[in-house]
């Protein structure tokens, strides 16, 4: 009912002045209230109990409020309340995206919380979760790629596949070149205006069979803009490893990630290199990628209104009509 009032406006609301009309009528009738009806006081009342008719009496002083209120619902009327319903119509220009995802074994550095490929797992789902007019899909590589999903629009599909992502899926090594070949793939046959791969990677190209400058020919020749983010940073990362017994150690081992690699990618396809050396870092490159591909949305407002007048004039109608019958019937008078 509250949202309902919410949504009523009135076509002619300077009307409302004449609410001045009833209010005048009350004080008049509170002003002769005591000369129409005297009190009478008697010092003995058996006599006209039996006689007496408290409720047509009680009518009959408030006959006026019937009057009152139809005047009122008539200046509402007058007022013509209307009920609105707004409607937009939305119109996007979406960019589809991929994301490549390295799952080779150096993603399971401890230098992330929990460890580089659950941090960039973490961060992936909220930036597609900020994207809902976009349609996304997910590559992983490590020494050789393949699609975990494809472009789609139902990004809990995409959530929920994306949770599946570990290492050892796939044969170890790191195919920088296979992993983005794959994504332009995806997006090659793509009739979105704007086609953005974002790679992420913290090694060195070592696996697959197709160079990366050979892939970044190919995302030049389909308009598909490269962003690249570098994971960690280059030396010694902590790893969990198991000893002959079984026993859980901790373990430095060396990584390299190729920037130069990562940062030519990028330029050459116009988009940018980013660097994340935390959790906080990589949740901030996010940011940034997302602040640079906007979406295009264009909002229409469409307003369609409804008259609600004549539930007011009814209103009205019933309650002269009320007052007529009381005053011609029950408590009318017989000189």
């Amino acid at each position: 009912m509250i949202s309902y009032w919410n949504q009523i406006t009135f076509a002619n609301p300077w009307v409302f002045v004449l609410l001045a009309v009833p209010i005048l009528m009350i004080l008049w009738q509170v002003w002769r209230y005591k000369y129409l009806y005297p009190t009478l006081r008697l010092p003995i009342l058996e006599g006209v109990k039996s006689h007496a008719r408290p409720l047509r009496g009680f009518i009959k002083k408030y006959l006026f409020v019937l009057r009152v209120l139809g005047i009122t619902a008539f200046i509402f009327a007058l007022a013509r309340p209307q009920s609105s319903l707004n409607e937009e119509e939305i119109n996007t220009e979406g960019i589809d995206i991929v994301i490549s995802l390295d799952i080779s074994g150096s993603m399971e550095a401890l230098d992330f919380e929990p460890d580089r490929l659950g941090a960039a797992k973490e961060k992936a789902r909220e930036f597609i979760e900020n994207r809902k007019n976009d349609r996304i899909g997910l590559v992983v590589f490590a020494g050789e790629s393949f699609t975990q999903c494809p472009l789609t629009i139902d990004h809990e599909v995409l959530v929920g596949m994306l949770k599946n992502v570990k290492t050892g899926l796939i044969e170890q090594g790191t195919a920088i070149g296979m992993g983005l070949a794959t994504a332009v793939i995806r997006l090659k046959e793509s009739e979105a205006k704007s086609k953005v791969i974002i790679l992420l990677t913290d090694g060195v190209n070592n696996s697959g069979f197709i160079d990366p400058l050979t892939a970044v020919a190919a995302a030049q020749e389909y308009g598909i803009r490269v962003y690249t983010i570098g994971v960690g940073k280059n030396g010694m990362a902590p790893f969990k490893v198991q000893d002959f017994f079984g026993n859980v150690q901790y373990q430095q081992q060396e990584v390299r990630i190729d920037e130069e690699l990562l940062a030519e990618i990028a330029a050459r396809t116009g988009g940018k290199y980013f660097q994340a050396t935390s959790n906080a870092a990589l949740g901030n490159v996010y940011q940034e990628i997302d602040r640079l591909e906007k979406t295009r949305i264009e909002v229409t407002r469409l307003t369609n209104y409804t008259e609600e007048f004549y539930w007011f004039l009814i209103l009205g109608g019933i309650l002269f009509l009320l007052e007529m019958i009381l005053r011609y019937t029950f408590v009318r008078s017989i000189p």
